[in-house]
């Protein structure tokens, strides 16, 4: 009797140690496995970072850039709320643009800068987003979903593709606030302060860029109505009773009118304290008899995923075909979210509803005439969407095999996914072997310096480019193309100031194209007349004059009109 007696005691002293022993084991591999992840995507950031680093130098940098980094370096030299700047209609002030200030502190005010940036960027954007893509799932699952979010964003299309998801300051940028506030959504639960720091993350991006109307506030209060009513509908007690079962949906709308009135306040504040000023430019429907002007803007919405094959062959052709697949599976997915609205998550339903409003607005307004980089949210928030929605997070274990027909369906996905991430990756590998591209009027610098010219005039895409390359030895300011005025659009009114400074030269460019023509001879004989010297330096006409030709410009500075066009000179 002593021996099993004796044997259960002993079994049921040990048993507390043991359990304890196999928890601390658990505790200790979890911990490991986390710390593993963490590397992993430390990891994935540097070489994401290296690749888009070098595709971007494959893109040469203009005067947009330019004007950013003379942003950042005035804000990083004491301006904190760029008094006397002219933006363009976006800010950028409180996201990238400190960003830029930063690395300028390490790495200087020079056009590489900005590459640095752009990269930056977008490899933070492509993380989010597998991240957000990932959330709530584990092993194969995971795998897939990362492989799927990973695959749609990996290889922006050469040229434009490039120019509006990796390249400079643009509304990707405004990604990366929004893909932090979904994760939050999708991973907090829902208690009183997440609707608060929603508010507070979408004020911080409405006050950079108000496209977070349409793909941010928009989409969010849309959502959490429509939710909300689904619940007063569906559910079942006295009407106060749903009410507050839908309490958080509440909130999470109010939290998208609570952050518009943040960003209204924020900005009155800096306008009030002599901020930057916004050039306002108008937004309206395009009117139904010229509706079909916006059809080519469908051929845009292909370029950010790559897809866009007007005008290529040979491989650029073949690339843009199989990047096709990321539009097909980014249309399932909202095929299926729309077919089962009420069952997928906020999050799925907020970015299905930002996708579609992004798209429709683009092509129903005169947004329609802007470059792809206007719908460039649509690419992390559809490749988010497409592997949350097609892969379940977790699969139930079958009683019994899956029948042949859905294995061999499953067999020929995989097998049809393999070979379009092979092909993506190759053909980014490809894109990595182009040539680096010099910034614009790369040299042009060097010869004004050593002529003692320093400080003239010239087109908006030959100015501020000018002065980045030579380090602000020369320094180039923008005039309108057709009215002589300074060129208020990403620039500063001081720059302009005769007190201040001393212009004696006119730089033109007879090369064709809307990113450098400019040649207004008339305005030039009319308002400075006939030149002390003319320099032709390839495409270039430098004119000198022996005097400030800043006391001849046209005292009323225009507001809200943007570059792109040009002068066509006599």
């Amino acid at each position: 009797m002593g021996g099993p007696s004796t044997g259960a005691q002993s079994q049921a002293i040990q048993s507390p140690a043991t359990t304890a022993g196999s928890g601390e084991r658990a505790s200790g591999s979890s911990v490991r496995r986390r710390w593993a992840a963490v590397g992993a995507y430390l990891l994935a950031g540097v070489v994401l970072f290296a690749a888009y680093l070098r595709l971007s130098e494959t893109y040469g940098l203009n005067s947009d850039s330019a004007n950013i980094l003379l942003m950042g370096w005035d804000l990083l030299h004491g301006n904190l709320l760029l008094h006397g700047w002219y933006m363009s209609d976006v800010s950028f002030y409180p996201t990238e643009l400190p960003q830029y200030a930063l690395l300028e502190s390490f790495l200087g005010l020079h056009m590489q800068t900005a590459h640095v940036a752009a990269a930056m960027t977008y490899t933070l954007v492509f993380l989010l987003a597998v991240l957000l893509a990932r959330t709530g799932s584990s092993g194969r699952a995971a795998w897939i979903r990362t492989l799927i979010a990973a695959g749609i964003m990996l290889a922006p299309q050469i040229g434009l593709g490039v120019f509006a998801l990796d390249l400079s300051v643009g509304h990707i940028g405004t990604a990366v606030p929004l893909l932090l506030t979904w994760l939050l959504l999708d991973k907090l639960p829902a208690r009183w302060y997440v609707p608060v720091l929603a508010a507070v993350l979408l004020a911080w991006a409405l006050v950079a860029d108000p496209i977070v109307y349409v793909v941010g506030v928009g989409p969010l209060g849309v959502v959490c109505a429509l939710r909300v009513l689904h619940g007063l509908v569906k559910g079942t007690g006295h009407w106060t009773a749903r009410v507050a079962a839908n309490w958080f949906d509440l909130a999470l709308g109010a939290a998208s009118i609570a952050a518009t009135a943040l960003a209204w306040a924020a900005n009155n504040v800096i306008s009030a304290l002599g901020g930057y000023t916004v050039n306002r430019l108008p937004f309206y429907f395009t009117p139904w008899g010229l509706l079909h002007n916006n059809l080519p803007a469908a051929w845009k919405v292909l370029q950010i995923f790559g897809a866009d094959y007007a005008g290529l062959n040979g491989i650029w052709l073949a690339l843009a075909f199989l990047h096709m697949a990321s539009v097909l599976v980014v249309g399932w997915a909202l095929v299926r979210v729309a077919r089962r609205f009420f069952r997928v998550s906020l999050v799925d339903q907020v970015l299905a509803v930002a996708i579609v409003m992004n798209v429709v607005l683009y092509m129903l307004t005169n947004a329609a005439n802007e470059a792809a980089h206007e719908v460039a949210v649509i690419v992390p928030f559809g490749a988010a969407l497409a592997a949350r929605v097609l892969v379940p997070a977790a699969q139930a274990k079958a009683a019994a095999p899956a029948p042949a027909r859905i294995r061999r369906a499953r067999l020929a996905a995989l097998v049809a996914g393999a070979a379009v991430l092979a092909g993506y990756t190759a053909g980014f590998g490809y894109e990595l072997t182009r040539p680096s591209q010099p910034p614009s009027n790369y040299g042009l610098a060097s010869w004004l310096y050593d002529h003692h010219l320093t400080y003239g005039l010239g087109g908006y895409w030959t100015g501020s480019s000018i002065t980045v390359n030579s380090g602000q030895r020369v320094q180039v300011r923008a005039l309108m193309q057709y009215t002589f005025k300074p060129d208020l659009w990403m620039s500063n009114a001081g720059w302009y100031n005769p007190r201040l400074h001393r212009a004696n030269f006119v730089i033109l460019d007879s090369k064709p194209g809307n990113f450098s023509h400019w040649e207004p001879y008339l305005l030039i004989k009319r308002y400075f007349g006939t030149p002390a010297r003319t320099y032709h330096v390839g495409t270039y006409t430098i004119m000198v004059w022996h005097r400030n030709l800043l006391r001849d410009l046209p005292t009323r500075a225009p507001f809200g009109v943007a570059p792109g066009q040009f002068d066509p000179g006599p």
